[in-house]
């Protein structure tokens, strides 16, 4: 965690002197987003949905799973007895067991998941929020850079002094 911590500060250091500039005085501020939606009760309250609805989405996978064990295990103890058409028929059930099992869990924890589409719906408008609040916070109060104190991230970065441009133009761009 120290480490982490050190790693982010060197980070921030080096961000902001690879912009300074001397000629210049460079206005930076830092935010605390964990703190900041820490005191947003709805975003705590959609939080705490969050989990809910993970840990009921959770169960039903670990249930799917469980099924998918016990046929297994009852598979095992009857191979014996088994002609090989039935050896066959029981793997291809659990097989299919077992892909429906993958398949919930891909269709609550997956990519476009329904986890990710709850946690758009729910956090995305609190979290867009805070960062055009941020947005306009920093240029009424004249920042060039306002940076996550968390994770050295730069929240707002003042459009003139984005260099871009300048620099496709020195490659030949």
């Amino acid at each position: 965690m120290k480490k982490n911590i050190i790693f982010i500060a060197i980070l921030a250091l080096f961000v902001v002197f690879a912009f300074y500039n001397p000629n210049t005085d460079a206005k930076i501020g830092h935010v605390d987003t964990e703190y900041i939606f820490s005191k947003i009760p709805k975003y705590q309250e959609a939080q705490d949905q969050l989990n809910k609805l993970a840990e009921q989405y959770k169960s039903e996978v670990e249930s799917q799973y469980k099924i998918v064990d016990s046929l297994y295990k009852i598979y095992q103890k009857e191979e014996m007895l088994l002609s090989s058409q039935m050896k066959r028929q029981k793997e291809d059930e659990i097989v299919k067991k077992e892909n429906e099992a993958k398949q919930l869990q891909n269709k609550y924890f997956g990519k476009d998941g329904l986890m990710d589409q709850k946690r758009e719906e729910l956090l995305k408008p609190i979290q867009d929020n805070v960062f055009n609040s941020i947005k306009s916070m920093a240029e009424e109060g004249g920042y060039d850079y306002i940076f996550d104190k968390n994770t050295g991230a730069i929240l707002y970065a003042k459009p003139s002094l984005d260099q871009s441009d300048a620099l496709l133009k020195k490659m030949g761009y």
